[in-house]
């Protein structure tokens, strides 16, 4: 755990908790076997997402927000989870210098979040998108944390 701020400015309290729930919602996606962490996983991503408002940068509330529809799209929420993820999407990948493993998780949330949302054409093409940046990732300890969320999206053949 993080040491606490030791000063009365708002900003510091918010960055601390922004990270603690933001670690608490990956940490409850990662390691997802059932719903019955649904709602802890929600309310930190949310919580997160709203302390990085407070102080965050675009980049902040952009990675809060493809948290936000990685939960959702657990959760089983597909419409919010894929509205999240097109929003998601088109940042990342508007931009020039968005990294290898952050581009490989923009594509697996949207692929996730297609399949909940029953967009079956879109969950193909993200899938095969995410595939092929998994394995361009050129760290080995940036791949491994990409497929710990990689290994919940499901196949093609599975979406419904």
């Amino acid at each position: 755990m993080s040491r606490l701020p030791t000063d009365t400015d708002p900003a510091n309290w918010h960055r601390h908790f922004a990270a603690q729930a933001n670690n608490r919602a990956w940490d409850l996606a990662e390691s997802r076997t059932d719903a019955s962490f649904d709602a802890e996983m929600l309310a930190a991503a949310h919580a997160a997402a709203w302390h990085w408002d407070a102080v965050g940068t675009e980049l902040h509330r952009m990675r809060a927000l493809m948290l936000l529809a990685l939960v959702n799209a657990l959760a089983g929420h597909g419409h919010t989870a894929w509205q999240q993820a097109e929003t998601v999407r088109a940042f990342f990948l508007g931009q020039g210098e968005t990294p290898d493993w952050e581009q490989a998780f923009v594509h697996a949330i949207h692929a996730q979040a297609a399949a909940v949302a029953g967009r079956a054409d879109a969950h193909r093409t993200s899938w095969e998108q995410a595939r092929l940046s998994i394995a361009a990732i050129a760290d080995d300890q940036d791949r491994a944390i990409v497929l710990k969320t990689w290994t919940q999206v499901p196949a093609p053949s599975e979406n419904v």
